[in-house]
């Protein structure tokens, strides 16, 4: 590291002199009553937008820094300034920083590129996009993914009487089960990444699980499918979208970003770099800078080179990251006293939790971690429940790789899938409701979703418990 930065750090050092005393906190010491703003974070996500939807819609941000703030004054009051400073150091720049770039990344060029022309939605076209959905998601993101592609895909269905369950099953292939293959699919796994998961861990573990349920998805959606395009009517004699344009893309340039984007974040994981800047107590390591850095250019010159009809076509606006910037930002904070509790182990205040997915003899349950992680993961944001679930396994990502795989195989498979059991489970879930509605598609309500989900996701589900973690 040069002179001028090491000097810096140094004055920092001497002006925070608690901050290796802060570093740790003990979790078997902390009350359960500091787990109450990270519950209200993730009660609010959850039951804001259903109760009071245009209140939420204007003071999400606002109820963000009211939950932040309810964990910083009582932290800074019990525990010093110090601490605090250590606590929003590490949420910054471990986790929020990389992870709210490589969204914002994703979100920017997939909003770039507009798929033109019109399909016609038979069960074999509309399997077929399903699939290559499912295979971009771990490539560009469920939420890349799932706005690259849900639009051409309701243009090609807006000839028929039924589209709902093509929607339906569009959230579960796409903008969920797609995204577990790699970190780049789905948020929890980048956190995983982000803690020392290796980037190929979860393709070489996961891929079995991934491949029987999308493929179980994809049977019965044709089976659906079918019925419903082969009943009287179903198809209308007019189709709204004329076949005026040729099939294409406008921004295809971003195609080669989005390259980028994988390269950075292979770079990041593959490249060991002895350069660690100490940043109020928090390593960060110079293979991390450059990916963040790399994917922040990356971001800049999308947004300067796509063309300005790409991103009017795909509506595209920064409503959705603001959104999750400001969640998240509350959520990385909040999550801090829960994880410490939760590492703390059966002599912490989450004691219970911590033996309802251990064995009798200590070892860990993987069923019980799979569907614990995945009940959560339905109702509340999958990332954060991912977090709690690894740190409740031991947070250590090379015990968890290797001796305790099957636990880390069942809580990313809780976090990526089961996020697709309600519309709240994962971000781009009421993404992609709420453009499917825009369009004129009748989409189920929220119970009525369920009813899709338990219905038929929860009987896969209970295959996989047997087949896998049994």
């Amino acid at each position: 590291m040069n002179k001028p930065c090491a000097q810096v750090l140094a004055l920092v050092g001497a002006l925070l002199p608690g901050l290796a005393r802060a570093a740790e906190l003990d979790g078997s010491q902390l009350s359960v009553w500091w787990g109450v703003p990270f519950a209200g974070v993730l009660l609010s996500i959850a039951l804001m937008p259903l109760l009071l939807p245009h209140f939420w819609h204007h003071h999400f941000g606002k109820v963000s820094a009211a939950w932040g703030l309810a964990f910083l004054v009582p932290f800074a009051i019990t525990f010093g300034p110090a601490a605090v400073g250590v606590a929003v150091a590490h949420a910054a720049f471990a986790e929020y920083i990389p992870f709210i770039i490589l969204l914002t990344a994703l979100f920017t060029v997939a909003g770039g590129i507009f798929v033109r022309g019109n399909l016609h939605g038979s069960p074999g076209l509309n399997t077929g996009l399903l699939a290559i959905g499912a295979v971009l998601a771990s490539f560009m993101g469920t939420t890349g993914a799932s706005m690259l592609l849900i639009r051409p895909l309701i243009r090609a269905n807006d000839n028929r009487k039924h589209q709902a369950h093509v929607v339906v099953f569009f959230i579960f292939i796409v903008s969920n089960a797609g995204g577990a293959l790699t970190p780049l699919g789905d948020p929890p796994l980048f956190l995983g990444f982000l803690k020392g998961v290796d980037f190929f861990w979860t393709v070489t573990h996961l891929w079995s699980h991934t491949l029987f349920l999308i493929g179980a998805l994809l049977a019965m959606f044709y089976a659906i499918d079918a019925w419903y395009y082969h009943r009287r009517e179903e198809i209308r004699p007019v189709d709204p979208t004329p076949d005026t344009q040729r099939l294409g893309f406008d921004g295809a340039i971003n195609f080669v970003l989005l390259g980028v984007v994988v390269f950075l974040v292979l770079l990041s994981g593959l490249w060991k770099s002895p350069i660690v800047f100490n940043i109020a107590g928090t390593d960060v390591g110079l293979p991390g800078i450059v990916r963040d850095v790399g994917l922040i250019i990356v971001t800049l010159v999308s947004l300067k080179i796509t063309p300005a009809s790409a991103h009017e076509s795909n509506q595209f606006g920064w409503g959705p990251m603001q959104e999750v910037a400001k969640l998240f930002a509350a959520i990385f904070l909040t999550i801090i006293p829960v994880i410490a509790m939760l590492k703390a182990g059966v002599d912490g205040p989450f004691g219970a939790v911590v033996k309802a997915v251990t064995n009798a003899d200590g070892s860990p349950n993987p069923a019980m971690y799979f569907w614990a992680t995945g009940a959560l993961s339905s109702f509340l944001d999958n990332a954060p429940t991912y977090l709690v679930f690894f740190n409740t396994a031991g947070g250590d990502p090379q015990v968890l790789m290797n001796a305790l795989a099957p636990t880390l195989v069942a809580i990313s498979a809780g976090a990526v899938f089961m996020g697709a059991n309600t519309y709240i489970g994962n971000a781009p879930n009421l993404m992609v409701k709420a453009i499917a509605e825009d369009r004129g598609v009748k989409m189920p309500s929220f119970f009525g979703y369920m009813a899709w989900s338990f219905g038929i996701l929860v009987p896969l589900f209970a295959l996989m418990t047997l087949f896998w973690f049994n």
